[in-house]
């Protein structure tokens, strides 16, 4: 094995995703364009992509990756300034102190922490099952 192909202690690396139920990371290191299998000591889920992992390498060889563990942000105060994302697996929650803006092409939503809500686009549209009510103190038309 080529000596400048191995590395000794602990790399942190992003896991990308899955491929046939192996974990692919990539990390600084990586002398490859793509991602590596790696194994790993810690139970992983789809969830987890994006996540940061602590790895090692199989007898130092940076082509076999061990995931020895996921980093895990401290926990947030409340009224910090970072934005929080909260993913159950059946809601996300995103809270932020000021603003929130999601953003694709000419379209966006804009939530400021004043309650102002503003939606943009080149056409929108709305449809309902049921009721489609519109309410507020005032309504304006055009």
């Amino acid at each position: 094995m080529d000596l400048k192909n191995r590395l000794d202690g602990v790399v942190i690396g992003i896991l990308l995703g899955f491929r046939d139920g192996a974990p692919l990371v990539v990390f600084p290191s990586n002398a490859r364009d793509h991602a590596i299998p790696a194994r790993s000591l810690t139970p992983l889920s789809a969830d987890h992509a994006g996540s940061e992992v602590a790895l090692l390498f199989e007898d130092g060889d940076l082509g076999r990756p061990l995931i020895i563990g996921r980093i895990i942000e401290p926990a947030r105060r409340e009224g910090g300034d970072a934005p929080q994302v909260i993913r159950d697996g059946e809601t996300v929650k995103v809270t932020a102190q000021d603003r929130i803006e999601l953003r694709v092409g000419r379209a966006s939503i804009v939530m400021e922490k004043d309650g102002h809500i503003t939606i943009r686009g080149t056409n929108l549209v709305s449809h309902a099952s049921a009721s489609n009510r519109i309410r507020g103190g005032s309504v304006n038309l055009n």
